[in-house]
């Protein structure tokens, strides 16, 4: 018998279990970036048909039978020095049993700020980083710290400091990678984004 989901007749299945399936069978999955954000209220529109995003360590499709009913991305990324069975502040939605793995706050917004340029238009990532004004300094301080994406840490820490909230004031720029002296530069459908160390 080939092992799969199996459902009866006129059954709808729901998110979570499906989620929770899903993170059996891919390595270091979780909902998170804008989705995450989401869940936990932060957000400057609503969509009609939001796509779910999802991140893992993996290359990897999502099945048919999962997109046909919840509209989703994969992502494959690894952005911070972890382990795909001991990710960083993300786990159970709201430590609750049988809850899918869902990034924290701080996470998920790294996570959008990561794809600023590819997938994540820059506008829309400051809309969400002015929405951020209770996020922890301490957690932010720890993914910073061993976040892999210099990128990354310069728009963090820009945008937090261009929208004065009350996290950026404390965190030293100095311990965080930051890279070289040197701006960092991409060209994107945005325009030109200069990050300064």
């Amino acid at each position: 018998m080939t092992p799969g989901i199996y459902s009866r007749p006129n059954d709808t299945p729901a998110l979570h279990p499906s989620l929770l399936l899903l993170q059996r069978r891919f390595k270091g999955l979780h909902v998170g970036g804008k989705s995450a954000l989401d869940w936990y209220g932060i957000r400057h529109y609503v969509a009609q048909q939001p796509t779910l995003h999802l991140y893992g360590w993996v290359a990897a499709r999502l099945p048919d039978w999962f997109t046909e009913r919840f509209p989703a991305e994969y992502h494959r990324k690894r952005l911070f020095d972890e382990q795909p069975d001991a990710l960083l502040h993300a786990g159970p939605f709201e430590k609750r049993t049988d809850a899918p793995n869902v990034s924290s706050p701080e996470r998920a917004l790294l996570e959008v700020l990561s794809e600023v340029g590819v997938r994540q238009t820059l506008p829309e990532a400051r809309e969400l980083v002015e929405s951020t004004y209770s996020l922890r300094a301490d957690v932010l301080r720890e993914l910073l710290q061993r976040c892999g994406s210099v990128k990354t840490v310069r728009l963090c820490l820009q945008l937090g400091r261009e929208a004065s909230l009350p996290w950026v004031s404390k965190l030293d720029s100095t311990k965080l990678p930051v890279g070289s002296e040197r701006p960092w530069v991409s060209r994107s459908a945005d325009g030109l984004l200069v990050l300064k160390p």
